[in-house]
């Protein structure tokens, strides 16, 4: 069963790493994975009950996550809908790409420990669409809004959903982590920037404006309310989670509720036709349901390889045959970018006791690290990759050739630093 599991993983892998040669959308391949995993699971195990029961718990969990996705991208789009970014886009008034792709991505890097990478990128990417009209342009610089969300992500206990998931488990605290990696994700971010930023050359071309939101009437003030509003309750849904100790996703959804309700009151007054174009459903309408429906599918294929134990043996053969523990957070770093970083914190948890590595250890803070930056590699590494894939059209095969061997430059030289200034085993 477990080399079955294995070679539909890879197999399956193979086929979305090549999407753009074989002509197959990588939706419907990562669906087709992940449900096949799953039927090879339970067909080689008697108690199907017990098979049922782990979908359905993984499925609860996969669903807090694409709910989570599906609110951002609605609210994004909403504040979108409204030109709520000219806002803040008519301020970048800079065209030369160098200046501009530091811009971007020191916005990315501090904005990220407060929304998180998957919020962060999806807001991001939507304020690069309204200064650069380019696609190729567009994809380097998503490119780097990834390495940039996940480092900046790291550092912080909300930024990143394993980085919260130690917090959360006692393995690390807020203090310590953005105090300990802060410079460490920095350097991260700045290495791949400043080699990119050489690369780049001339001005971006702006694209013309679209006047079709004019006939809507949308005036300054609505645009505001919409942006702040949007804006506040990205930034509050963390607040939310630590206040009412529901997961994030809830604080998502109740926010979407509030902001449809105030774009209700705001074009109560217009005629159907200007109020539609402003709704909740035309958003929702808008949204890139395929990114979802393929970040569905990875899920279901790691969560499978989770439940059968894989990814458990393979880090206690890391522990049994590595032993040096650099090796093995940054292994695991690495591996982050194949598989989701979310069960390999999951299973180095259930590994190493508080026992063995007390709360702020070096061992659990270089794991915040590694797994938080080491998923940029490969742009499904990490949510905030398979975001920016489905929103930007960006395939496995261009970001392997243009963006991971820089992902990795930083990756390795902010684990460098953390080593050099923790003292590294």
């Amino acid at each position: 069963m477990i080399t079955s599991l294995i070679i539909i993983f890879v197999f399956g892998y193979i086929c979305i790493a090549t999407e753009h040669s074989i002509k197959i959308n990588k939706a419907a391949t990562a669906l087709i994975t992940g449900v096949l995993c799953w039927v090879v699971y339970i067909t080689a195990t008697e108690n199907k009950d017990l098979v049922s029961e782990q979908l359905t718990d993984h499925l609860g969990e996969l669903a807090g996550i694409l709910f989570f996705l599906l609110g951002a991208m609605t609210i994004v789009e909403l504040i979108d809908a409204h030109n709520g970014f000219e806002l803040i886009t008519s301020r970048i008034t800079a065209t030369n790409k160098r200046k501009l792709l530091w811009i971007v991505s020191l916005i990315t890097f501090f904005l990220s420990p407060l929304l998180d990478n998957l919020t962060t990128t999806i807001v991001m990417i939507s304020m690069v669409r309204k200064f650069i009209k380019s696609p190729e342009d567009r994809m380097y610089f998503t490119g780097m809004i990834v390495i940039a969300a996940n480092a900046g992500g790291a550092w912080s206990p909300i930024g990143d959903v394993t980085t919260t998931m130690l917090w959360i488990g006692g393995q690390v605290t807020a203090a310590r982590i953005i105090s300990t990696l802060f410079l460490p994700s920095l350097v991260c971010m700045l290495v791949p920037l400043s080699v990119l930023s050489c690369r780049m050359h001339g001005n971006v071309v702006r694209p013309v404006k679209d006047d079709s939101s004019k006939g809507t009437d949308i005036t300054i003030t609505q645009q505001k309310i919409v942006l702040y509003s949007g804006i506040l309750i990205l930034i509050l849904v963390p607040v939310f989670k630590t206040i009412t100790h529901l997961p994030p996703y809830m604080g998502i959804l109740i926010g979407l509720g509030i902001l449809w309700v105030i774009t209700e009151l705001i074009h109560g007054k217009k005629d159907e036709e200007n109020r539609q174009a402003l709704s909740v459903a035309y958003a929702l309408q808008k949204i890139d349901t395929p990114s979802i429906l393929f970040f569905l599918g990875i899920l279901l294929s790691v969560a499978a390889l989770q439940v059968t134990g894989v990814l458990t043996g393979l880090a206690t053969w890391m522990d049994v045959h590595i032993a040096n523990e650099n090796a093995i957070v940054l292994a695991m770093g690495m591996l982050s970018s194949v598989v989701d970083n979310v069960p390999l914190v999951a299973a180095a948890q259930g590994m190493y006791s508080l026992s063995i590595h007390p709360t702020d250890s070096y061992f659990w803070e270089f794991l915040a690290y590694s797994t938080g930056a080491g998923g940029s590699a490969l742009i499904i590494g990490t949510a905030a990759g398979v975001a920016a894939m489905g929103m930007e059209s960006i395939t496995f095969g261009w970001y392997l050739r243009k963006i991971s061997l820089l992902a990795l430059l930083g990756f390795f030289a902010g684990a460098g630093v953390y080593m050099l200034l923790c003292g590294g085993h």
